[in-house]
């Protein structure tokens, strides 16, 4: 299975523990930063907010899935290995949930308790969606179907491709997009990534209707 493995996307080594240790410190000060910010935008009245960010709706962005799909997405491919993208994934996410939860506790003089432990919970579960997605930036078929799915949810997210084709919001397209140049590959695997990426998004909008 490990040899299997290697041949679509081959680990990294030899990486230095300085560089290691620095990426650890930056994705998750990126992740509690974030998480501050993003508890900001939520307790901000809207008209409050400066025009680019009440244009772009950021307040509701970072509300739903598609810039944490994304997020988690880059911080795995960018891994050198996949245990590094779980790793690197999970760390981002647990320091994003402390950053939003201590600004609701020391900031806001409240702490939604359930709510927390949700997000808590769905950190550890990205662990494995991170190891598997590392894998999409690989080759072959197994590398282009993972690819495909990722961006298929992007652009469900994006587009509503079902009782005609029209976007949802600006930032989930451009979230999109920067999907694709992430997961880009060659021509001909880059046109069958895309096709299959279309038929996820028709499935995913099927049996979970998007309400954005």
């Amino acid at each position: 299975m490990k040899k299997r493995l290697s041949e679509i996307r081959k680990p990294k080594q030899g990486i230095p523990a300085r560089k290691d240790t620095a990426v650890i410190i930056g994705i998750t000060a990126a992740g509690f930063v974030l998480g501050v910010f993003q508890k900001w935008l939520d307790s901000t009245a809207v008209n409050e907010l400066p025009v680019l960010f009440q244009s772009l709706d950021l307040g509701n962005y970072f509300g739903r899935f598609a810039v944490w799909i994304l997020l988690g997405t880059l911080i795995s491919a960018c891994a050198a290995t996949p245990l590094k993208a779980s790793i690197h994934t999970f760390l981002f996410l647990i320091s994003m949930v402390a950053g939003y939860y201590l600004y609701c506790r020391f900031v806001l003089g409240f702490l939604p308790v359930r709510y927390m432990l949700v997000w808590v919970v769905l950190a550890f579960v990205s662990v494995m969606p991170a190891y598997i997605c590392w894998y999409a930036k690989g080759n072959g078929l197994p590398a282009i179907l993972i690819s495909a799915g990722i961006l298929g949810v992007l652009l469900a997210q994006a587009v509503f491709l079902i009782q005609g084709i029209r976007m949802t919001h600006l930032p989930e397209v451009l979230t999109w997009l920067a999907g694709v140049i992430i997961l880009r590959r060659k021509p001909k695997e880059f046109a069958l990534e895309m096709a299959l990426s279309v038929a996820v998004a028709l499935v995913y909008q099927l049996f979970i209707p998007y309400w954005g």
